[in-house]
This record gives structure tokens, sequence and C-alpha cells, in this order.
């Protein structure tokens, strides 16, 4: 029996770029697809906020000189192509599944609107949040945790690159200590870099477990949410 039957899954974009690290690597989106469309079969309401790095990262742009909240916009915009990509996928594999945007852009897809969200997901379909929060100088980290509180997520996934959370970057200290538990308080004590502060802090308030794991490794997903394995890092109220 999961542990959680209603999760949210923050995807970062460069994941789906596989080794090219830009544009859409396909095996890489349809492995995930694999694991997302075993996660819906076993009874989890899912939904996904995913970002955009692979196509376009608006702080990069910035330094060809534009401007910031323009830069923003244009990296959402790259978010809608990553959703309309795992859409496609998903529903190849049988799973229904819609795309909501901050940005309204009705002909690829339904603008967000919570309870419509909701009864997506009560009609079987996972939802797939794309275009941020529709504003600048907000990442798709906050938009993750504020879309888990919003559609009552009782755990929102973080697939990263790395096992979980270190007290140091594990690819250049081969020493770096893994934490298999934090509470919120010490990672936002600790200045964790695997999310924006202000998204560890929305979790807190909303009482949000966030696990963090390599999405990159395949069967870790699942395993995490199905068989209700001892995967990544889990940030929640009390430390074990």
């Amino acid at each position: 029996m999961p542990k959680y039957k209603r999760a949210l899954l923050k995807l970062s974009g460069e994941v789906l770029a596989g080794p090219e690290q830009f544009g859409l690597d396909f095996d890489s989106v349809h492995r995930i697809g694999t694991e997302l469309a075993e996660i819906h079969k076993a009874g989890i309401a899912l939904s996904l906020v995913v970002g955009g790095g692979n196509i376009l990262r608006g702080r990069e742009v910035q330094k060809l000189g534009i401007d910031r909240a323009q830069a923003d916009y244009m990296g959402m915009l790259g978010t809608v192509i990553n959703a309309l990509a795992l859409q496609d996928v998903l529903e190849k594999l049988g799973v229904p599944a819609r795309v909501q945007t901050a940005i309204e852009m009705r002909d690829v897809a339904e603008p967000y609107v919570r309870r419509r969200a909701l009864h997506h997901m009560e009609k079987g379909r996972v939802v797939i949040f794309a275009a941020g929060t529709g504003h600048p100088f907000f990442s798709t980290d906050t938009t993750a945790a504020l879309r888990a509180a919003e559609i009552g997520a009782d755990c929102m996934v973080k697939g990263t690159k790395v096992d979980g959370i270190y007290d140091c970057d594990p690819k250049t200290h081969p020493n770096a200590k893994f934490f298999p538990h934090l509470t919120y308080t010490e990672a936002l004590q600790r200045n964790i870099e695997v999310m924006d502060a202000s998204a560890f802090s929305l979790c807190r308030e909303n009482h949000i477990p966030i696990l963090v794991l390599n999405i990159q490794k395949p069967g870790c997903l699942v395993g995490a949410l199905v068989r209700d394995e001892p995967v990544g890092t889990v940030v929640e109220e009390v430390s074990l």
C-alpha cells in the first residue's frame, strides 16, 4: 500500500535533456514517462511541475542584457514545451494527462484553474503544471510548493541528478555527508541549495513532506512512491 496518496513531482528541465544537456532527449523523457505511468497505475494521484532549464534559463539570458522579467517569461515558455512533451508520452502509454499553464495559451493547454486541476486528478488524470506561477522572479521550485499546497498533496518529490541532500556538492567533494532525513528548519539553516528557501518555507507552513531523489536512476521514483523504499532524503517536520 503506497504511503502517499497524492504526490506532486517537481521535475527539472535538465533531467529531460539527458546526456545532451540541452533540448529534449526522448529516451530520457520516455523512461520518466514509463515510471510515471507505473505510479499512476498504482493508484497514486499524480501531478507535475516541470522546469525549463534544458530550453532556456532566465538568469543566463540576462547576461545578454535582456531584462530579468522578460528573461523569466521566456523561461516560462520553455516549461510549456517540456510539459507538452511529457503529456504526449504519457498519453501514448495509456495515461490520460492534462497540461495547465499559468500564462494563458488556450490553443495548446488549459489555463490553470485549481478546481479544474482537482477535478482532473479525481478522474484519474495526471496534471502537468507549466509556465511557473505566471509571474517573473519566482522559480519553478516555488511553483511546485505552491501547487502542492493548492491541490492538497501529501508529498512533494524533487527529482534531481543527485541521490539526495548532502552538506556539500558530492560531485566535487567525495567525502560529502549524506542526510537521509532533515527538518525544514535544518534545511533552511544549512542553506541547502537543492530548492529555494521560499519553497522549503511553503512546504513547512503546509506540512508537506519533501522527498529529494535522483530521478535519473531507473526505478528510483517508483521505488520511493509505490514500494515505499528508503530512497533519497526526506525533509519533514521531525527528523528521524
